[in-house]
């Protein structure tokens, strides 16, 4: 995982762009598994796409999605 900000973003966009479609919901289990075919650390990975808005978590941590941009 890329130390500086600006790298590790243009690697989560990849991923997550690559890893996941728009249009659908994904429970937490199914962001570890596809986050997993990359880098075992996946609660990092994830925390990391959260904090840079590349997946919308809901409150309860239950669900996962990308975001809706307008």
């Amino acid at each position: 995982m890329p130390v500086r900000p600006a790298v590790r973003h243009e690697l989560l966009v990849h991923l997550t762009d690559t890893l996941f479609e728009a249009d659908r919901t994904y429970s937490e289990r199914e962001v570890n598994a596809a986050l997993r075919t990359v880098h075992d650390d996946t609660a990092a990975l994830r925390r990391h796409c959260v904090t840079d808005g590349l997946l919308v978590r809901e409150k309860d941590g239950s669900d996962y999605r990308m975001p809706q941009h307008a």
